[in-house]
């Protein structure tokens, strides 16, 4: 949703044709109202309506709009009628109240590539087979069972994972938190889905191809496409987005269909007893024929949990560690709760989060601040009331997480990070609380909250207990760069540089 160079080049060049197509959907459509009943908002330039008002981090510019127009107002991008909401009120509203009503997604035109949309747990409807979907994933591949009896596996790359940063620790070397977090997650994840290994070690080759497939449907997806703001411009794919993620797909379900094939054979030569399910793909196969699976199916769930799960959790991380370098009390704080729990050398494992209740106020304070939105919800069934504006049917909704994470009436000193706060906040993130909803609430509450909260708390308990810190690249932590960069998550801009030490 931001705006970088070669959309607005895009759009300079395309400028007379969209006009023209524009003219057609008044005929159409008629012209975008602002009256009946809309709660208000900034006025919409002819053509690309508010789209301007959005700048580089949209973020941030509609919780400014918001002090002006309130906490839910209308917006209109292109031809896509949007009303945002930034109050944990309104909030509630949208995700709790209309739930039913609110339950479809708006999908972007990337995710149309291959039809994978009609196979994702994250963009289908709430129909009979998204249900089924979802009741796989929170029943079995997701389970509280399953996830314990997949630990092994995550452990198993975090090790890895210390011991490269033992070896940067030997010489000195400053380690990029980002990257680290990023392939650590990413090893950690295919091993928890498949029981094989993805990369060998952190400088392997071997598995580039795949990193650098799935940065670019991470790139893909985070970029704004005119596709989404003129959906009738859809078919022409102006930007050459859809073909570039249809590869994309095309290549990574190329993988999976490898994978598959090779633990079908397994299970095979084995009998393929469910009783020897070890991963996620083994539970996935032993309710394929029960739930009528096909194999998009089963890509476009394996699909979902790699791309979604990957990204948003090393991100956190990196966020997680910037803040804790730049304030070395907490860091300090947070070691010593690990000392005092686990012991000086001992390493973290999943079972001891809940005895740390400082590294998860860490981790709360830090999804508090650098959450953007929610994915897009849309009025599918029928107009619905939201603080006493009549929303009307097909309409986008977002929910601002970021400004609510910074609404002054809710948090003390909003733009502080004080992990104190949630030391006396009986606060958490399950979806309930509105205060902090990163996970989103509902029925279309983020399935993966439960293996995130497992990985997020385990790689940062591990790097901030395994190793003392200090930042590379001559950087003092009074100026730590915080800039914030959108894509389909909230990325740090710069790269975090720093050296461990034994």
């Amino acid at each position: 949703m931001t705006l970088p160079m070669d959309f607005q080049q895009a759009f300079s060049l395309l400028s007379l044709l969209l006009i023209c197509i524009y003219l057609f959907l008044l005929r159409r459509t008629g012209r975008p109202s602002s009256g009946g009943g809309l709660p208000p908002g900034p006025r919409p330039l002819p053509l690309l309506g508010n789209i301007l008002d959005l700048g580089r981090r949209p973020h941030q510019a509609l919780a400014e709009l918001t002090r002006k127009y309130g906490p839910v107002m209308t917006l209109r991008l292109g031809t896509v009628a949007t009303v945002v909401v930034s109050s944990r009120e309104t909030a509630r509203e949208v995700l709790q109240k209309n739930d039913h009503a609110m339950s479809s997604r708006t999908i972007p035109d990337v995710v149309r590539a291959r039809g994978h949309y009609k196979h994702s747990l994250v963009w289908l409807p709430a129909t009979a087979k998204w249900k089924t979907f979802r009741r796989a994933c929170s029943m079995q591949i997701l389970s509280r069972q399953k996830l314990e009896s997949t630990e092994s596996l995550r452990r198993k790359k975090v090790d890895e994972m210390l011991n490269h940063l033992r070896e940067s620790a030997a010489s000195g070397r400053a380690v990029d938190v980002g990257q680290a977090a990023f392939t650590t997650v990413m090893n950690l994840m295919w091993n928890t889905l498949f029981s094989v290994d993805l990369l060998n070690h952190h400088e392997d080759e071997s598995g580039m191809e795949l990193k650098k497939l799935l940065w670019g449907m991470m790139r893909e997806g985070g970029r704004p496409n005119i596709s989404d703001f003129f959906p009738a411009l859809r078919w022409i794919d102006l930007q050459g987005a859809r073909r570039r993620m249809e590869a994309y797909f095309g290549r990574l379900f190329e993988v999976f269909d490898d994978i598959v094939e090779e633990k079908m054979r397994a299970r095979a030569s084995t009998d393929g007893s469910p009783s020897q399910a070890c991963d996620m793909l083994d539970s996935l196969l032993d309710l394929r024929d029960s739930l009528e699976l096909s194999r998009e199916d089963i890509n476009g769930l394996l699909a979902d949990l790699v791309v979604a799960g990957v990204d948003t959790t090393s991100t956190v991380i990196e966020w997680a560690m910037a803040e804790l370098l730049r304030h070395p009390e907490k860091m300090a704080k947070a070691r010593a709760e690990m000392e005092g729990v686990l012991g000086r050398g001992s390493e973290v494992r999943e079972s001891d989060i809940q005895r740390l209740p400082y590294l998860q106020a860490v981790v709360k304070e830090t999804l508090r601040l650098f959450q953007p939105f929610l994915l897009p919800h849309r009025v599918d069934k029928e107009d619905v009331e939201i603080s006493g504006f009549k929303i009307p049917k097909g309409t986008q909704v977002l929910v601002n997480l970021w400004a609510m994470g910074r609404d002054p009436r809710v948090w003390e000193d909003p733009d502080r990070f004080e992990p104190e706060r949630f030391m006396e906040l009986d606060i958490d993130t399950k979806g309930a609380d509105f205060e902090l909803i990163p996970f989103g609430s509902g029925r279309r509450m983020c399935p993966g909250m439960p293996l995130a909260h497992r990985t997020v708390h385990l790689i940062l308990g591990s790097l901030v207990h395994s190793f003392e810190w200090k930042l590379g690249n001559g950087e003092r932590h009074e100026t730590v760069d915080m800039t914030e960069k959108l894509g389909i998550v909230l990325h740090k801009a710069k790269q975090l540089y720093a050296i461990p030490t034994v």
